[in-house]
């Protein structure tokens, strides 16, 4: 065989990897970052408040995130509140040197964790979107949130009340914002949102009726 078609191939081979790095730096360029400043009723900054974008295209591009924990330490869940996928795996380890009895009532994802000590060997699956209000059955003060959510795209609020939520494809969206002091059964407060293929975007979300 001759050098040259081998040469040809290996230069379209190389042209075809080239391409797909220029489309995949492409499509990185255009993703952009969404700022969303979130206040309580009296117009104070609020921390621990999730914001997340929702669309058809959205949730198809959701994935499960692997390595999850809600721990029990000091007869308290830690974290107190977390935000997961649909499709997550949550283990609940138990680092206290008392036995928990973790469940749930909530309609989004019923489960009993029977009395227990140590790390359970099966997790628990969050395979629909909603929120999830656990208890413990031997100490009533301990209470956790977990938020299933249909969309890559979420974060949660620092002191500062402004979130950031990265890596987002341009497209019209439904902004959604929720905090685990709001009442139980409250949906999440929403708006529309359009992020555009060039520029960040932005959006103000004001929670009220927030119980202490």
């Amino acid at each position: 065989m001759s050098a040259r078609p081998v040469l040809a191939q290996r230069l379209l081979a190389h042209g075809c990897v080239l391409a797909g790095c220029v489309s995949a730096m492409a499509g990185v360029a255009h993703a952009a970052s969404v700022q969303v400043e979130l206040t309580d009723a009296a117009g104070k900054p609020l921390a621990d408040a999730v914001v997340f974008l929702e669309s058809a295209e959205a949730r198809r591009l959701v994935k499960p995130q692997p390595g999850v924990e809600m721990a029990q330490e000091k007869r308290q869940f830690v974290p107190v509140m977390m935000v997961v996928p649909v499709g997550t795996e949550v283990l609940f380890p138990n680092r206290d040197t008392v036995r928990h009895h973790v469940y749930s009532f909530s309609p989004t994802k019923k489960f009993e964790l029977k009395l227990y000590a140590g790390t359970p060997a099966k997790p628990v699956l969050f395979d629909q979107a909603g929120v999830v209000v656990l208890g413990c059955n031997i100490h009533d003060q301990m209470t956790g949130w977990i938020l299933v959510v249909d969309t890559p795209y979420y974060a949660s609020s620092p002191a500062t009340g402004k979130a950031q939520i990265d890596n987002v494809a341009p497209g019209t969206y439904k902004l959604r914002a929720w905090h685990h002091r709001l009442p139980v059964g409250a949906p999440a407060l929403e708006q529309a949102l359009t992020v555009a293929a060039t520029g960040n975007a932005s959006a103000s979300v004001r929670m009220a009726g927030l119980q202490p």
